[in-house]
């Protein structure tokens, strides 16, 4: 039994860890000073944000899939859809500090209402990313575990907050999609 809890401190502990490292260093990445970052020609990189939308609609599908899934009682499948989820959104948060360390930041064109409901949407959808991650690994260590009821309690706040945030995704690239160079 001790050695149940120290493993379950110890996991707790890393994704504690993780949850606030990630964010400082996304955050840091944010305020970056223009001569700090990579120069690069590299048209993959400059293609980065297209990249994102698809990997955040692509994780949003999987999310409703998984839904679809543990719905119908299909664990192995949404076993599966669900740790594909968590995947792609680790390899979007690889890509977007490698974007962020590369391409200069690129302004919001639009005016009145579009503009509103950009801001709008671009704010929750950072502020509602933060909390994906631990609340992510959370819900996956509890699942491994066989710990359902725990599982069930932290995935009743991850599931809606990662359908918004991936789905969002989608949205703030197609309102910066004409700004793109």
């Amino acid at each position: 039994m001790d050695k149940v809890l120290s493993n379950e401190k110890k996991m707790l502990s890393i994704i504690a860890i993780l949850s606030i490292v990630v964010p400082v260093a996304v955050a840091i990445l944010m305020i970056l000073p223009e001569n700090a970052r990579l120069k690069t020609d590299n048209h993959l990189i400059q293609g980065l944000p297209f990249f994102h939308a698809v990997i955040n609609g692509s994780t949003f599908i999987l999310l409703l899939l998984g839904g679809v899934f543990i719905k119908q009682n299909m664990i192995k499948q949404h076993r599966l859809v669900m740790a594909s989820a968590f995947i792609l959104s680790a390899v979007f948060l690889v890509s977007y500090v490698i974007s962020k360390l590369s391409n200069d930041p690129v302004p919001y064109g639009g005016e009145g209402v579009m503009r509103s409901l950009y801001f709008f949407i671009l704010i929750t959808h950072i502020v509602l990313s933060v909390p994906v991650l631990p609340l992510a690994m959370l819900a996956i260590y509890r699942a491994y575990v066989n710990q359902i009821n725990k599982h069930k309690a932290v995935v009743k706040w991850t599931y809606p907050i990662w359908l918004y945030v991936s789905s969002t995704g989608v949205l703030v690239y197609l309102f910066m999609y004409p700004y793109y160079g």
